[in-house]
């Protein structure tokens, strides 16, 4: 952060470690913002299209809610509540686990596929387009720098006060 950033006006600068949380979550927000409107057209919000591209990678077994919880990129309290409404739109097959009928599983339906599929060459050209001013090699080094924030992180509980 030099002192010419436009997130702090402050006559006192707030600490680096505040000054890149700041940083952090508007650039998100921004991100998150843009792709959002750029996936409207397609009928789906971020979330939606997450849960469907880990489906997506799960194969024809599928995961329960639970593990679809755990590889999303944002927290969602209600991730059976998102398979529903994918399930109704014919994105998703839900179905009790063989083993433990408490266990409520989703799988990708062909439909489902299909929506991504049309989704991906596009969503390459906007991602590009989003981050296409940035070298290959700055690209990776942001990716380490931010796989060292989250990796280093305490569980939730732990860092609480």
């Amino acid at each position: 952060m030099t002192e010419r950033s436009p997130f702090f006006s402050q006559a006192e600068p707030p600490s680096l470690q505040e000054q890149t949380y700041i940083v952090l979550q508007r650039s998100a927000d921004r991100l998150q913002a843009r792709f959002a409107k750029w996936l409207k057209t397609s009928g789906l919000s971020p979330t939606q299209y997450n849960a469907l591209r880990i489906l997506r990678g799960a194969g024809e077994q599928g995961l329960p809610c639970r593990e679809i919880g755990e590889r999303m990129i944002t927290r969602d309290p209600d991730i059976t509540r998102l398979v529903d409404r994918l399930a109704k739109r014919g994105l998703v097959l839900r179905s009790h686990d063989k083993k433990d009928r408490r266990v409520v599983r989703a799988a990708i339906t062909k439909a489902g596929l299909e929506q991504l599929k049309q989704l991906d060459a596009p969503l390459r050209e906007f991602l590009r387009g989003l981050l296409g001013h940035m070298d290959d090699g700055r690209l990776r080094q942001l990716i380490d720098l931010l796989e060292n924030v989250a990796l280093e992180q305490p569980p939730a509980e732990e860092s609480c006060p």
